[in-house]
């Protein structure tokens, strides 16, 4: 990870047709486009990749969030169960459709506990968002039984895990709808873009018709079309998804990599007692984007992060002081401070964020150093980045 470090011809070519056309947008121009549909490829590759029945391609993940939300009904004051270690994006997309983001601890996969989504339910419980965090998967098996026997959507946040499996299946296709992100630091990418899949046909014409002004996309005069639903821009152009072709046919090579890659500094680390690696529900499934690991303690996890990156092993995330991806850090969220004036209901229905506690959380987070794992390494730095961590753990 990320895939810019696997930028080449193939990019450049998909990237040239669509200048060669002057075609960058992803609807209509269907003469001058000269049969190049890049969206649309993106889409049925991914879907074949995937084993999703349907997949739409939009701008960010961000934007995939918010469609698959509208597309599975959720609104305002309904609740929707999430962790507290994701990106920003998913309890923003949630505040967006003017529904409450409630938290739940973690456990030691550093994803959803389902043993704690029981106690979070109230009358208004919607949704639970499952996020599969870095690189790898929740307990998704249990999370989906439990939604299934409440009546809840289940949406899979799994931005930072494409190409991750659970027993063989990707993730992503276990709820309603799968959310992807191909941004610039992503396992592919397309500078920016995203993607929701699904197997259901009616959520797939909604999520399609959301992403681009509510239009039904029925016939082939784009200004006679349909507006069943009002909707919003969230379209991918025809150069990100151009790029996200040639990326997305180096997926399983970059898969390859970054797994060799993790076992080698795994299996090197694994001699030091006092580290515990994150669990991991199905190993073979890993997207291997970062090698997570628990220290004894707050005070030792933050100490050795540090030192990890002043060493020469940089790329060591301490995500408890991280203001992106940890409730601790999200101080917008704590005084909702926001340029819109959300649903008047919402601000009766949300609760004080900034006295949530989520003791098991915090214990988890604050002992976890997440490393992330690089393509271009070669095999003289990997011996060089495993000797600063034996000299650092040692």
């Amino acid at each position: 990870m990320p895939g810019f470090e696997l930028f080449g011809d193939e990019e450049r070519k998909e990237v040239q047709d669509v200048l060669d056309t002057g075609v960058l947008f992803r609807y209509g121009f269907d003469t001058a486009r000269q049969g190049h549909w890049k969206a649309r490829t993106f889409e049925s590759e991914l879907a074949a990749r995937l084993g999703a029945a349907h997949c739409h391609l939009v701008s960010s993940g961000t934007a995939a969030l918010n469609v698959a939300l509208a597309a599975c009904g959720v609104g305002a004051g309904d609740e929707v169960i999430i962790p507290p270690f994701t990106f920003v994006a998913t309890f923003e997309a949630i505040l967006a459709a003017g529904a409450v983001p409630v938290f739940a601890e973690i456990d030691s996969t550093l994803c959803l506990d389902p043993k704690d989504l029981e106690p979070k339910l109230t009358a208004r419980t919607k949704a639970v968002i499952a996020v599969h965090m870095c690189g790898a998967m929740a307990r998704i098996d249990d999370i989906a039984a439990f939604c299934t026997r409440k009546g809840l959507v289940l949406i899979e946040d799994t931005c930072q895990s494409v190409g991750a499996t659970y027993k063989g299946k990707a993730l992503g296709t276990f709820g309603q709808m799968g959310c992807f992100s191909f941004d610039p630091v992503k396992t592919i990418t397309c500078g920016e873009g995203g993607a929701v899949i699904t197997d259901d046909a009616d959520r797939y014409a909604l999520a399609h018709a959301y992403a681009d002004h509510g239009h039904d996309h029925v016939g082939n005069d784009r200004g006679a079309e349909g507006h069943p639903i009002v909707g919003y821009n969230y379209r991918i152009s025809e150069l990100n998804a151009a790029v996200g072709i040639a990326q997305l046919r180096k997926l399983d090579a970059i898969l390859a990599r970054q797994r060799a890659n993790k076992n080698t500094l795994k299996t090197a680390m694994a001699e030091f007692p006092q580290i515990h690696f994150r669990t991991l529900p199905d190993a073979a499934g890993d997207s291997a984007t970062f090698l997570s690991f628990m220290l004894p303690d707050e005070a030792q996890a933050r100490q050795t992060a540090q030192e990890l990156n002043k060493a020469g092993a940089d790329g060591c995330f301490y995500y408890y002081d991280n203001n992106w991806h940890y409730l601790r850090q999200w101080h917008h969220l704590k005084k909702m401070h926001t340029a819109a004036r959300l649903p008047a209901q919402l601000w009766d229905y949300c609760p004080d964020y900034s006295r949530i506690g989520l003791p098991r959380s915090d214990d988890i987070i604050s002992r976890t150093i997440s490393m992330q794992i690089k393509l271009s390494w070669t095999p003289e730095q990997i011996a060089q980045r495993i000797t600063a961590i034996r000299n650092v753990l040692g």
